[in-house]
């Protein structure tokens, strides 16, 4: 994945584009479930104090992926825990099952589904957590930037189209194929938007367009009129 930085706006909250992509799709399996922002928040957070946000083929004894799964404790395959959409459906899976979730301290009902030796720390991370679940789940432009280095690839465009547009439809919505490297994804909105703009180093995008704005990979977010309204376009760098 090419490497880069993504902020929040109004926050000092600062983090790789690495750690931004894994974010935008825990945000995006919360948002397919219908879950309110707070499990977002929780996840971000519980995500941050086991992995630093990143998706490791290794961890204490057998543990895996952003949120630190063990297989051997139920989790899923190796392959699965260390698969960010089924890792982050897990997790969800056992957070909605603990009670009073919703208004419960964060570290304590983090605990309640991880069950870490160190149950207190995750509460630390939920400033992070909330300014960067908010910035994903904003209903609004410019609330969350990213910046990186394109990588050089000799694949063709089309095959590039067709990997983004599976990642799309998996995390973000049903997108629909253009011409020269660009997707619509209808119906979608902000939500989405961020998660591309998040995205873009892993999905290698240089241009993202919604309700008279866009944001580019060279100038960030900035009123674009002329982009009309939607649906949400997302074009490919190169």
């Amino acid at each position: 994945m090419a490497t880069g930085t993504c902020t929040v706006t109004g926050s000092d909250v600062s983090v790789t584009t690495e750690q931004a992509a894994h974010a935008a799709t825990i945000a995006a399996v919360a948002r397919s479930r219908g879950l309110p922002p707070r499990a977002t928040v929780i996840a971000l957070a519980t995500a941050q104090q086991e992995s630093r946000l990143r998706n490791l083929d290794y961890g204490d004894r057998d543990s895996l992926g952003l949120f630190q799964q063990r297989p051997s404790q139920g989790w899923g395959s190796p392959e699965q825990v260390q698969d960010p959409v089924y890792s982050a459906g897990k997790f969800f899976d056992g957070l909605v099952e603990v009670p009073g979730w919703e208004t419960g301290r964060l570290t304590d009902i983090a605990q309640a589904v991880q069950r870490s030796g160190f149950p207190e720390a995750y509460q630390q991370w939920e400033p992070l957590g909330q300014a960067l679940g908010g910035a994903l789940l904003a209903d609004g432009p410019g609330t969350l930037s990213c910046s990186y280095e394109p990588t050089a690839t000799d694949n063709p465009m089309d095959q590039r189209v067709a990997a983004v547009a599976d990642a799309v439809r998996r995390e973000a919505g049903p997108a629909e194929v253009g011409v020269g490297g660009a997707l619509t994804v209808p119906g979608e909105g902000w939500p989405a938007a961020h998660w591309a703009v998040a995205s873009a180093a892993r999905l290698q995008l240089d241009r993202v367009s919604l309700d008279g704005w866009r944001w580019t990979l060279d100038d960030g977010w900035a009123e674009a009129p002329g982009t009309g309204g939607r649906p949400l376009r997302l074009e490919l760098a190169g």
